[in-house]
């Protein structure tokens, strides 16, 4: 039954990972249980032919433990195992690159294993190209015995990497080197064995620990707000029916611009007017106009002979422009009644700024009375974040110089800095209901993502701060109500590691317990190793390739 178990579980890990069935079956039942360094790694007593053609295990010539590394530059990760160099024997060399910019495999390139220093001559062996993707597998055959200088030297694409591994001793023959490493004693740490190939076909990565900088905060609730400028609610000026301003009637999420006409109200003209009062209307105001065009002009010659005065002239003039005035408000009178196309369309209604209408209130054709409201415009580019805080906290506040927060169906938390945030105002009372004071902070919204109502979990940075050992949230798993992490060991091999957390910065959280700066955690893909860890010990070590 456990057997079962292990193929079943090992099966689903495939299926993630994308590996051939039964080449990756054989991968994921063995691994490496040693410790990583820049020193020697000292694992079990398996010889290469243990795992096929082009294979390779933790095991040399006879049945000897090879050597194994784990090297980082700024650009590349080489984890690597080979024999133990001897004058003459071949010593084939399994060297796995990752690329630290995506964690992939490097495809490409070309490996020189360098073996420099003890006063001799400079030798190099070279491969143009890895066997499988990531894995190259230079051989190097020495012509000289002495410590020497081992380094690995990848050039691929976009990749110039130099992994000086340090010291190795170069054995006169094949039999000094077996004797020697044959001592080496045994060492199991328990490690989780999750090999490259495993982590090279899924969102894996992994970060060095190191000391920051935290910002001390206190909790708060708070909800997304438009600023005060940034929105803005248009009601019927007066009773009438709503009109298209085109053949698209505003709806919810439509951007609008400043001064665009969203629709215009005909307005109600009362119980009397008629076509026929209309007309009439049309007709006085028509002729009332060609009366005062008649008497400007004859005042206006009369001031050319002197004979009137000045302010008689202006006089006309100015009821000529009344009666155009009424002329044309009865013309737009008589459109509206009539919906003349060619009419005017009523009184315009338009958005007061640029955002989107996130509500409207109103449909064509809709009867509207004065102060209805009709359209709801926001501003989406830059919001409010008001955080409501606790009493009890108030006096922890200091002087509260931004907030991080968290919204729910989102992964990532959104920092008021990194928005160019800026604190707006803090309430001078505290709200008698909710025992709460409102502090409001005003940030960019990139690509809008952030809604107007959305409710989040804050924490108001209060101007403190703190040196600590600190790790991104994503690395940090719940395991049955425990917080651990997965600690590489080497390159292949990680350790579950226990935490004592502290306060949390953003997607930073302090490390109190259970961590050392400088050691190495699993950031993404830290819930495949921990299925990995499921596997029995006994299911083997090694793998092939």
């Amino acid at each position: 039954m456990r057997t079962l178990f292990l193929v079943l579980l090992v099966a689903a890990t495939l299926l993630l990972t994308g590996c051939e069935p039964w080449e990756r079956l054989t991968a994921s039942l063995c691994g490496c249980n040693d410790p990583m360094a820049l020193s020697e790694h000292k694992p079990h007593d398996e010889t290469e032919e243990d795992h096929g053609p082009g294979g390779h295990g933790h095991g040399g010539d006879d049945g000897e433990p090879p050597l194994v590394y784990t090297h980082f530059t700024d650009h590349a990760e080489l984890f690597v195992e080979f024999p133990a160099l001897a004058v003459g024997r071949d010593s084939p060399f399994a060297a796995h690159f990752t690329r630290l910019d995506d964690f992939r495999a490097v495809a490409e390139g070309v490996v020189t294993i360098i073996l420099s220093g003890g006063d001799l001559p400079e030798e190099r062996f070279t491969i143009d190209a890895p066997s499988i993707p990531g894995i190259f597998r230079p051989v190097a055959v020495p012509r000289r015995a002495g410590e020497r200088q081992l380094t690995v030297w990848l050039q691929g694409k976009g990749l110039d990497s130099h992994h000086d591994l340090g010291s190795v001793t170069v054995y006169p023959d094949a039999s000094a080197a077996s004797a020697a490493r044959s001592t080496v004693a045994e060492e199991d740490e328990g490690g989780i064995p999750y090999l490259k190939e495993q982590q090279w076909q899924v969102d894996f990565a992994i970060a060095k620990v190191a000391l920051r900088t935290l910002r001390v905060s206190v909790p708060a609730t708070a909800t997304v707000r438009p600023r005060a400028d940034g929105e803005a609610f248009l009601s019927a000026p007066t009773a009438g029916h709503l009109r298209a301003a085109s053949e698209t009637f505003p709806h919810i999420g439509m951007p609008v611009k400043a001064g665009q006409i969203l629709s215009h109200i005909i307005p109600h003209l009362g119980a009397e007017t008629d076509v026929a009062s209309l007309d009439l209307a049309l007709s006085t105001t028509r002729a009332a106009l060609g009366l005062a065009r008649q008497e400007r002009r004859r005042l206006e010659g009369l001031l050319k002979e002197q004979a009137v005065s000045k302010k008689r002239v202006i006089e006309a003039r100015n009821a000529e422009q009344v009666a155009r005035a009424e002329l044309e408000a009865a013309e737009r009178r008589l459109g509206q009644y009539r919906r003349d196309p060619g009419a005017t369309g009523g009184i315009p209604l338009r958005a007061p700024l640029d955002g989107i209408l996130v509500q409207v209130q109103a449909a064509p054709g809709r009867y509207v009375q004065e102060g209805d409201p009709l359209f709801h415009v926001v501003s989406p580019e830059r919001l409010w974040l008001e955080a409501r805080i606790a009493e009890a906290d108030v006096g922890r506040m200091g002087t509260p110089s931004g907030a991080w927060f968290a919204v729910e169906g989102f992964e990532q938390t959104f920092d008021t800095h990194a928005l160019n945030g800026r604190a707006v105002a803090l309430g001078g009372a505290v709200d008698p209901a909710s025992r709460t004071v409102p502090l409001i902070f005003e940030f960019d919204n990139p690509d809008e993502a952030l809604r107007i109502g959305m409710f989040a979990q804050a924490r108001v940075v209060t101007g403190e701060k703190a040196q600590a050992v600190a790790v991104p949230r994503s690395a940090i798993v719940d395991d049955g109500g425990q917080d651990v992490v997965y600690v590489m060991l080497d390159g292949e091999s990680f350790e579950r590691r226990p935490l004592r957390l502290g306060l949390r910065d953003g997607d930073w959280v302090e490390v109190r317990e259970g961590l050392s700066a400088g050691e190495r955690v699993v950031i993404r893909g830290a819930y495949l190793v921990r299925l990995a860890a499921a596997s029995p010990a006994e299911a083997g070590h090694g793998h092939a390739h």
